[in-house]
């Protein structure tokens, strides 16, 4: 279920309702004008009815003369201070950028308004209905299935090709990889995937071992006699599986800590001896140069597209249930945890007002910019089609307020006399 939104008013829609408004105002002039007409010299009620009709049409001309000059020059004549907006756009421009910017742009009534917002309560909200998550699940899947689809082979070439590759040939990887060697060290990382190599080696050495029997055979002497070759073999294959073992259950293991010594020596080495940096810069010059790099990067992309797309498309695929029931649990979170949206809205407000203080000028300067690239009768023609209806209630208003005041004026004259 999309979000409800608001119905879009073309320019053709405004175009067509200030044009009704200006008839409107001007029915009333001229309807002033007839009554004025009908009743001229007219004693008794109907003096009191052309009284009105003339200060209506008094009312109604001032205002016409003071909207329309605001825009153009009234019937075309150059009268000083009309035409207002086209010879005056510059000016206006700057004061509406400043007016958004202290008004609109200030700290204290961004984080005003997104305090009245509480953005997080209201996406916990909005999450809390399982049709709405449904809805954006499916919209992002469609989005993402679309995005990946426009992501070509040829694309992935040439990123790999003329960005990735030319970047990591400018950059010395030796000291990149010693630091992070150092830091793996340091924190121990290293060891869960020593030990997951080990278990892997272990299982396999003793699921396999006619493969280790036959490879240890084919570099046996060629003299000696075929039983004592398999005995040998046989010892050599047991004592590798033992050796293994008591690696892979003894933390304290000696080959460990040789392995964790030469592994330090590298990261040293790699930091800080020349000869070792050079010779880690010419096998990352080989490995890139060589033609599978590419080919392998654009095929991994392949099998992730593949996979991605094939996933996003079936309602029922690990993505798609995943994204479901991590929005789910999000909207529960942000509608129980209080504490969690007050934290999300601190974030978000900080972040705003990061935005406005870094670019708020720049957001603001586009007002005064667009203003400045239309020509003067272009920038009145897009003020007016814009205010120009609600203006025409100025000359409605002046119509019928002149209509009461020349009967009020008109009563106080009978009766003072």
């Amino acid at each position: 279920m999309p979000p409800t939104t608001r119905p879009v008013v073309t320019a053709d829609d405004r175009r067509a309702a200030l044009r009704r408004m200006r008839l409107l105002a001007l029915s009333l002039l001229l309807g002033a004008a007839v009554v004025f007409v009908l009743t001229l010299e007219q004693d008794g009620w109907l003096g009191f009815l052309n009284a009105g009709a003339e200060a209506a049409m008094v009312g109604a001309v001032a205002d016409w003369f003071a909207v329309t000059a605001l825009f153009r020059h009234p019937l075309g004549l150059p009268i000083p201070h009309t035409a207002l907006v086209p010879r005056r756009k510059d000016e206006l421009g700057r004061g509406l950028e400043d007016f958004v910017g202290e008004n609109f742009l200030a700290e204290d009534v961004v984080r005003e308004r997104l305090h009245g917002v509480a953005p997080a309560a209201r996406v916990g909200e909005w999450l809390a209905d399982d049709a709405h998550v449904r809805w954006l699940t499916d919209e992002g899947a469609v989005l993402a299935s679309a995005a990946l689809r426009r992501v070509r082979d040829d694309h992935v070439e040439a990123l790999v090709t003329e960005a990735l590759l030319p970047r990591l040939r400018e950059e010395a990887v030796a000291p990149l990889l010693g630091g992070l060697l150092e830091e793996v060290l340091r924190d121990d990382t290293h060891r869960g995937l020593v030990d997951l190599a080990l278990a892997e080696l272990h299982e396999w050495l003793l699921a396999n071992p006619a493969i280790v029997y036959d490879v240890l055979e084919e570099r046996a002497p060629s003299w000696a006699p075929a039983a004592l070759n398999r005995a040998v073999t046989t010892r050599a294959h047991r004592e590798l599986v033992r050796w293994v073992s008591d690696i892979r259950f003894d933390p304290e293991h000696r080959a460990r800590a040789a392995m964790d010594d030469l592994l330090a020596r590298l990261a040293h080495d790699l930091l800080t001896d020349p000869a070792t940096q050079e010779r880690t810069e010419r096998l990352k010059e080989r490995v890139l140069e060589h033609p599978a790099v590419v080919a392998t990067a654009v095929s991994v992309w392949e099998a992730l597209r593949r996979a991605l797309t094939s996933s996003l498309a079936d309602d029922d695929g690990a993505v798609q249930r995943r994204v479901h029931d991590e929005l789910g649990r999000l909207g529960a979170r942000l509608r129980d945890d209080a504490e969690l949206r007050e934290r999300i809205d601190r974030v978000v407000a900080d972040a705003v007002v990061f935005v406005v203080d870094r670019y708020g000028r720049e957001l603001t300067a586009v007002i005064s910019q667009t203003i400045a690239r239309w020509d003067g009768q272009e920038a009145a023609e897009r003020i007016e089609l814009h205010v120009g209806r609600d203006l025409q209630f100025i000359r409605i208003n002046g119509t019928v307020v002149g209509f009461l005041v020349g009967v009020l004026i008109h009563t106080l004259v009978v009766v003072l006399h």
